[in-house]
């Protein structure tokens, strides 16, 4: 399960950003032209072509890239760029999400659910299709089959009860000393019972600028110790948020016939996550502000660039699929 263990396979270019990119990393450090400051700076913050290009950076610090040399993962003129694109990224979050300095304040909002109910999550358990459900698989694929590897960043840069906390809910994340039950692995059942392809990456091309977002934002925040508190907060989200949409979407499967691999991927996180969800909030998050209180408003930044590209992927799903079209850029091959 989970696909072949090494690289992934390098995807389309979208644009002429990570036109660029892919180019110099078809060469070996030194010898490839990177895209020069304007391309960097002309690109769409939120668009495909640099969330393309910031992905290409991110994923040589996971599995790297087919034919792509591991010397590029710490290429000074790389991080230059990676930088250059980080900085943009980080500067419209910060205008476009509001957020304060109340961090438990923010994470009592995250419990409460949207009183209209609306969400992919909802949509799928009471009139999703079939192929609905595999087009939401092929979207979070990107994330689920690399789950917790991003969060393991935050370990060394946490101490005392929020680190055992974490590496609690990393440990049960990994399976608990059993590789198949490494959510991951889980995943990729799942993809397997919902005929699609569990390979790693495999899916890249096909998913929208919304879907690299949320997954790039975990990368933004795992690779900086200085955004270890934003970090906290992404976290937060997913745990908190995790078991109401995991039972709708064993819902989902139920409904629509989905094996038992698809069904008990989430029942595991309906009851895994509740648990989890107490850690963080009072161990992890609890104690990182008792120790560094001044990571308060990077918390709370976390949490609001989380549901704010939730949101916009959300957003995208849901109007292409209420208009009856796909939410993918291709339909998906198996």
């Amino acid at each position: 399960m989970g696909g072949q263990a090494g690289p992934a396979v390098r995807p389309l270019p979208r644009g002429e950003l990570s036109a660029a990119l892919l180019d110099a990393l078809a060469a070996d450090p030194g010898r490839g032209r990177l895209p020069g400051r304007a391309l960097a700076e002309e690109a769409d913050v939120y668009g495909d072509d640099l969330q393309l290009a910031l992905y290409l950076c991110y994923e040589l610090h996971y599995r790297g890239w087919q034919g792509v040399s591991d010397d590029w993962e710490w290429d000074p003129g790389l991080l230059g760029l990676r930088r250059l694109l980080e900085q943009r990224f980080t500067a419209a979050l910060r205008v476009d999400v509001p957020y304060g300095d109340d961090a438990r304040a923010a994470l009592e909002e995250l419990v409460t659910e949207r009183p209209d109910g609306r969400g992919v999550t909802h949509f799928l358990r009471d009139r999703g299709h079939w192929w609905q459900l595999q087009e939401y698989a092929v979207h979070r694929s990107l994330y689920q089959l690399k789950e917790a590897d991003p969060h393991a960043w935050m370990i060394p840069r946490l101490t005392g009860r929020a680190k055992a906390a974490l590496a609690t809910v990393e440990y049960e994340e990994f399976g608990a000393g059993r590789a198949e039950r490494v959510h991951a692995e889980l995943f990729a059942g799942l993809m397997q019972d919902l005929a699609l392809d569990d390979t790693y990456g495999h899916y890249l091309d096909a998913v929208p600028a919304a879907t690299l977002a949320t997954v790039n934002l975990m990368s933004l925040f795992g690779l900086h110790r200085a955004r270890r508190g934003a970090l906290v907060g992404h976290f937060a989200v997913l745990e908190c948020t995790s078991p109401p949409a995991s039972r709708r979407l064993m819902e989902a499967m139920q409904r629509l016939g989905a094996g038992p691999a698809a069904t008990g991927f989430y029942a595991e996180h309906v009851e895994a996550d509740a648990v989890h969800e107490q850690l963080v909030r009072h161990e992890v998050v609890g104690d990182l502000l008792e120790r560094e209180p001044r990571l308060a408003a990077d918390v709370c930044f976390g949490i609001a660039a989380t549901g704010l590209l939730e949101d916009r992927f959300a957003g995208h799903v849901l109007g292409a699929w209420e208009a009856g079209g796909s939410s993918l850029r291709t339909r998906p091959s198996v």
